[in-house]
């Protein structure tokens, strides 16, 4: 047995398992045959995935085909909560192997904090780390999903799930105690069996909050802390200078959800409000609960060991009148802590309670200072050991989550700012069409009106609806940084961002609530343009150079360290101009912009709007951080976390923890070790830069070509995938479209890109590149594929996006996507563009060899290959079943049962694809 084998013997074993219980789960619940049934299906699947049997593939079909709906619905919830176990088994698994390798004291894995910090320190750089900390800042940002197909209540079965998994590798039990465990294991999949998959209501914007923080329970406030300890810790332990040094706040975790306002018109100022109410409140409720646990651990006598003044000061000032704590200065003190921390709650969401002559923190500052003198007085009477438990990890938490817990972020399209701000001039001055002038001619206006005292807006006025909201939201906003503080809602984001006067109109806006101050030129949030599409990115450098030479908008950023932040669109990019040239021209941008910056003198930060799929430029972070461009960090870097992704990455606590690190990891590598950056060698870098920008021009081509130019299209999308019904999902609180139009171009990113990894096609993350590099090769036939290759070898950009492209091969399937094919009613239509997309998939499976020199997806990824290869033989019958329920749906049988027999189909395959939308 090889190696790789002998390490995955225990995954195997735990699917197995896994699959066992589920199997007795499904027998008890629903008898005997349905369980044979079931069994015959997945025995028929695993013999056509494992041997490519084509006599299987005809019994697997008409096995599937004679089903009847509640047969199928049986199937269909089978295969799906199989997916469900699978995963958690490979992500128990991960956690197995990496402990493993820490408890041999392996050499650090690449992608782990030791790991980056150790090629610092060999590199002789160890002195530049105290730089890069001081300026930092790495934020993962949480974003609602439109395509979200997980209940909660599902996340919950799973992580009751996973944990039996870890006790068993954790502990050493006892024949009696591993029983229990596996009887529990049973127990926990019964409930997953019988826990409904899908939601019976559309999700509200304040159910997406909810979702979003309950990774904070599991994850991120214990964990984020835990990892600024143990990077402290490693620091201390490599270079004396570290010792009890505390590292600035340079990683936070963001959020979008109830903040983000583009296509969603849920998202109104009372939700903004209730949403941050119920951010400070889950943070409160863990600082009180961490300090009721501290209080029971810090039982010190002050007859046994003295404290500090200021702490005996802090106990004084305590209404705890316990004669049982009288000599227990410590736990005193974290009384009165505490009596203020449950009147600040009160205050900020309402909960809590309030003693009478208790006065509430005013800001997460002072918390802080009472924490610190707790700490001060353990550490100088010798009990420094007591302040690096619990209250070490409290103290950092404060210093990162506040009072607000997450910085959450605005976000509306331009068009919605443009109509708002032409509704105020036209209030104001009547007879002016702000919409009739060019671009010049609104700067202009738009300039004069900022740097004049008065203000647009006046009480007496009518608005329309949206410009009332907008206004709304912006003065909530500026209500909420009294309240909560200026970092609670730090950041405003201009979705389709084509112009400066794009930026100045929200300068506009801010000014009129007084969230910007024409006299002094402060304003108190960043403006952030969103560059989404080709066209918008190719423009990007140029719009914020003519930005940067306005005096009015440079005293803007001085206000804000002369500091701004641009984000980058890869879900609109990709739909709009296919992979290969989202990805080319998304490069691009951020090499030109780190030119224009460097030339005004203006700190760059960058925003990328990654999704899971690869298609929405997913693929693994730590990749992705180093692959980008020179200059492009700088030890700053926010990123999207959407969908799927969140709950792959951060429900379960240690593989949450790994993806924090990595983040960090990348940034410190990307930053400080440049020979560690994704460039082309000097010697053929402009070679190399060519030959990218003449792929890219084919690649464009060929994609717009099929995707924006093929008469019947846009039919052919809508009949040949699930796009239809997808949009009937209770998966979101937005519409699938920005418009009610089945216009691709009005589609948004996300459900695009799940449409096409459904029917396991997942077109957006690599057609296009097979026609590419045939043209390439035609072009330059002497050196063309040395050439190709030399980029793959030398130039990581081009290696990072062939790796996540052939994932997406690997992922894919064009024999299940051609069922999906014959959906299509129009037969000419249906043949014409199958043909044009199964010639480019193998062009591109041909390409991709060539290049790479495998002979088989994934070659250089085990890992991949043993998931594909356990997973995949109960996703391709959820895709079997998937068209079969199509089919009958559109022929009329739309009931209820049908209905759900769909919904459950979607949420199984996305369960099993995991990163695909």
């Amino acid at each position: 047995m090889q190696m790789n084998e002998v390490k995955d013997e225990l995954l195997s074993s735990d699917i197995r398992q896994l699959g066992r219980l589920l199997g007795d789960a499904i027998r008890n619940h629903l008898g005997d045959p349905a369980f044979e049934r079931i069994e015959h299906v997945r025995q028929l699947a695993i013999r056509f995935r494992r041997d490519n049997d084509e006599a299987a593939r005809a019994q697997l079909s008409d096995a599937l085909q004679a089903l009847s709906q509640e047969e199928t619905t049986q199937l269909t919830r089978a295969f799906s909560y199989f997916s469900l176990l699978a995963n958690i088994a490979e992500d128990q698994h991960h956690i197995r192997r990496t402990r493993a390798h820490l408890i041999a004291g392996s050499p650090p894995r690449q992608g782990s904090l030791s790991h980056a910090v150790g090629n610092v320190f060999d590199a002789g750089k160890a002195d530049a780390l105290e730089t890069f900390f001081e300026d930092a800042f790495v934020s993962p940002v949480f974003t609602a999903h439109p395509t979200e197909v997980q209940r909660k209540s599902i996340q919950n079965c799973q992580m009751a799930i996973a944990r039996l998994l870890s006790e068993r590798d954790r502990v050493q039990m006892t024949p009696e105690e591993a029983e229990q465990n596996e009887e529990a294991l049973g127990r926990g999949i019964v409930t997953l069996w019988q826990t409904r998959l899908l939601r019976t209501s559309k999700l509200s914007v304040m159910d997406e909050v909810a979702n979003g923080l309950s990774f904070y329970d599991h994850t991120i406030l214990r964990e984020l802390p835990k990892l600024y300890s143990s990077l402290e810790t490693m620091l201390a332990q490599r270079d004396a200078r570290w010792e009890d040094a505390e590292l600035p706040n340079f990683m936070k975790v963001g959020s979008w959800i109830g903040g983000d306002r583009d296509g969603n018109p849920f998202v109104t100022a009372d939700i903004l409000r209730s949403t941050l109410q119920t951010q400070a409140d889950k943070v409160l409720d863990f600082y009180l609960g961490e300090l009721r646990k501290l209080a029971s651990q810090l039982s010190l006598a002050q007859i046994l060991n003295a404290c500090s003044e200021p702490l005996r000061a802090l106990a004084e000032r305590s209404a705890d009148a316990s004669p049982h704590r009288v000599d227990e200065p410590y736990r005193r003190a974290l009384h009165g802590i505490h009596a203020r921390l449950d009147a600040t709650r009160v205050v900020l969401s309402g909960k809590g309670k309030q003693v009478d002559g208790v006065q509430p923190y005013a800001a997460a500052a002072e918390l802080l200072a009472d924490l610190d003198v707790v700490q001060h007085s353990l550490v100088s009477n010798g009990l420094r050991s007591l302040a690096r438990g619990r209250l070490r990890q409290l103290r950092r938490a404060v210093k990162v989550f506040g009072f607000s817990l997450a910085p959450l972020d605005l976000r509306q399209n331009s068009d919605v700012h443009e109509r708002v701000v032409g509704e105020l001039f036209a209030g104001a001055q009547p007879g002016l069409v702000y919409l009739d002038l060019d671009e010049e001619q609104r700067i202009s206006l738009l300039l004069a009106e900022l740097e004049s005292p008065r203000l647009l807006t006046s009480p007496y006025a009518q608005y329309s609806e949206e410009t009332t909201s907008e206004l709304d939201i912006f003065r909530a906003v500026r209500a909420a940084h009294v309240k909560y503080g200026k970092e609670s809602v730090p950041n405003c984001i201009i979705s389709k961002a084509a112009s400066v006067s794009d930026l100045l109109e929200v300068a506009l806006l801010l000014k009129e609530v007084g969230l910007l101050r024409q006299d002094s030129r402060e304003v108190d949030v960043n403006i952030i343009p969103l560059f989404e599409t080709i066209d918008d990115l190719r423009a990007g450098p140029a719009i914020m150079a003519r930005a940067f030479g306005l005096p009015f908008y440079r005293g803007l950023l001085a206000s804000r360290a002369d500091q701004q932040e641009v984000m980058l669109g890869y879900s609109d990019s990709n739909k709009d101009g296919g992979f290969l040239t989202s990805g080319w021209e998304l490069y691009k941008a951020e090499i030109e912009l780190v030119t224009v910056f460097k030339q005004y003198r203006i700190k760059l930060r960058l925003f990328h709007g990654r999704g899971g799929s690869v298609g929405r430029g997913g693929g693994p972070s730590y990749e992705a951080i180093l692959a980008q461009p020179a200059g492009a960090v700088q030890g700053q870097i926010r990123l999207t976390e959407q969908g799927e992704v969140i709950t792959a990455k951060y429900a379960n606590p240690e593989v949450g923890r790994r993806n924090l690190e990595v983040l960090v990891a990348a940034t410190i590598q990307s930053t400080l070790l440049p020979q560690a950056q994704l460039q082309p060698k000097a010697s053929a870098g402009a070679g190399h830069l060519a030959a990218m920008e003449e792929l890219s021009g084919t690649a464009l081509n060929a994609y717009r070509d099929l995707v924006y130019g093929t008469d019947g299209f846009e039919q052919y999308f809508w009949e040949s995938t699930v796009i239809a019904e997808i949009a009937a999902l209770n998966i979101g609180s937005r519409p699938a479209s920005r418009k009610k139009s089945t216009s691709i171009e009005d589609l948004r990113a996300i459900p695009w890109v799940l449409s096409w990894a459904q029917c396991r096609l997942m077109l957006p993350g690599w057609f296009g590149f097979g026609s590419a590099v045939q043209a390439y090769l035609a072009a330059h036939p002497a050196d063309g594929a040395d050439v190709l290759r030399g980029m793959y070898t030398d130039w990581p950009f081009f290696t990072s996006l062939l790796s996540n492209m052939d994932m997406v091969l690997a992922k894919s399937d064009i024999a299940i996507a051609g069922k999906y094919a014959e959906l299509v009613k129009d037969k000419t239509l249906r043949e014409a563009i199958f043909t044009r997309i199964r010639t480019e998939y193998a062009a591109t499976l041909d390409a991709l060899k060539l290049i790479t020199g495998q002979e088989e997806l994934q070659q250089a990824n085990p890992l991949m290959q043993r998931s594909i290869r356990n997973r995949f033989p109960y996703i391709d019958p959820l895709n079997h079943v998937q068209v079969e329920l199509l089919k009958r749906f559109r022929e009329g049988k739309q009931d209820a049962a049908a209905r759900t027999g769909i919904h459950l189909s979607i949420n199984g395959i996305a369960a099993g694809l995991r990163n695909s939308g």
